[in-house]
């Protein structure tokens, strides 16, 4: 009769493991974004519109945020934004930016972002996008990394990969530009 040794279980508590392993998946997700696609409000506005009189609705937009943004087109990494609003201030604000995309007053964000994907010639595993309420499920669920603020709706929190500890308008998408572009060692002014 053989002796068998006795199976000693893994010491390492399954939380542990388990969040190490979510870990070095995120990572890995940064480090794969090669453009990002994003909302506009409740990701570069805090979900708040300033209503005039005449009618002009007024949105504030964070400048790291705006900064964040330039560091990433002027490391190459292309910059699409896809919005159901149709404010011209964001559209003037994000091209002096040097945005190039902008779709703005869409109610189906899905072939915009097929259509982007086409004209860079890149894969949705390339692809980081950021969003924050239902119009933005559908694609979130498709691309490499999926990423929202923590103001987020419930259904955006539950599916996304990196859930920003910052709310919408006030610096969420500068920390998720900048993540990605340290994880790849191109976080550069």
């Amino acid at each position: 009769m053989e002796s068998q040794q006795p199976l000693i279980p893994d010491q390492t508590p399954a939380i542990v493991r388990e969040s190490s392993v979510e870990l070095v998946h995120l990572f890995d997700k940064f480090n794969a974004v090669r453009a990002f696609i994003l909302d506009v409000d409740g990701v570069m506005t805090d979900n708040t519109v300033h209503v005039t009189e005449s009618g002009e609705q007024l949105r504030t937009m964070n400048i790291r945020d705006g900064l964040g943004l330039k560091i990433a087109l002027k490391n190459g990494f292309p910059v699409c934004i896809i919005t159901g609003g149709r404010s011209q201030g964001v559209v003037k604000r994000l091209a002096g930016l040097g945005v190039e995309h902008i779709y703005t007053n869409v109610e189906d964000k899905w072939p915009v972002f097929l259509q982007f994907l086409q004209t860079h010639g890149l894969k949705a595993s390339e692809i980081c996008y950021m969003g924050d309420d239902l119009p933005d499920l559908q694609i979130l669920r498709k691309v490499g990394l999926s990423a929202c603020p923590a103001d987020a709706v419930p259904e955006v929190l539950n599916a996304v990969d990196y859930i920003s500890p910052i709310a919408g308008g006030r610096g969420c998408l500068r920390d998720v530009i900048e993540k990605a572009l340290k994880t790849q060692g191109k976080w550069s002014e």
